[in-house]
């Protein structure tokens, strides 16, 4: 038996036995809540991952669930937005919206040199092809200011939001006549004005909650 341990040793030490495995730490995920607020209350919540799958593989998420009442005003949206980018370039986007209106869906396919797009959504369809790779999307604005970033690809439309920097932290998107603001503090996204003909939504940051010292 010691003859046995103690040969066991000499080849540990040569490396020619082998040994388990080291547990490889997570890749991180970063989560970011939000709150949906029209007139002062709260009707919803939108959710924003980033989740790095590998070095050069990552997979975004946007969720938004709410739920709207005021008289003759009624409106039900979930909307889930699903990016996979591969060394900064979009690859792929899929939009889920189901509202009281129907359920809608918008698709941005990378295809060796191009993306083929298909947007059917409520009052808005699009059929086209883009040339350029796709880096930088209204996901994207959720993780940080986009700085030096003169558009964001709106996953819903299949098109590009105009992104202007207006004031210190303070943003404007414009697409076609639609217009939202976009409220940064120390490169964190604090709140969204979304414009509305009838009432403007306010997407608000909630603050992650204090880590213990236990």
């Amino acid at each position: 038996m010691r003859r046995n341990h103690l040969a066991n040793n000499l080849l540990l030490s040569l490396g020619l036995v082998a040994t388990p495995a080291l547990a490889q730490s997570p890749l991180p995920t970063e989560v970011h809540r939000y709150s949906i607020e029209v007139a002062g209350l709260r009707v919803g919540t939108m959710t924003a991952t980033r989740q790095a799958l590998s070095t050069s593989n990552v997979r975004y998420s946007l969720v938004s669930d709410v739920q709207v009442n005021f008289l003759v005003y009624h409106l039900k949206v979930y909307y889930k937005v699903i990016n996979q980018v591969q060394n900064g370039q979009l690859l792929l986007s899929t939009v889920e919206a189901h509202t009281n209106q129907g359920n809608f869906t918008s698709r941005t396919e990378w295809k060796k040199d191009h993306y083929d797009i298909v947007a059917d959504q409520y009052k808005h369809h699009y059929r086209g092809t883009e040339v350029r790779p796709i880096r930088y999307t209204v996901t994207d604005m959720f993780f940080g200011e986009p700085q030096g970033q003169p558009q964001a690809y709106g996953e819903y439309f299949g098109d590009y939001f105009q992104v202007q920097n207006i004031a210190p932290g303070h943003y404007q998107a414009e697409r076609n006549g639609r217009e939202d603001e976009y409220h940064y503090k120390n490169g964190q996204l604090v709140s969204i004005i979304k414009k509305n003909p009838l009432k403007n939504f306010i997407i608000r940051q909630i603050p992650p909650p204090p880590v213990s010292n236990r």
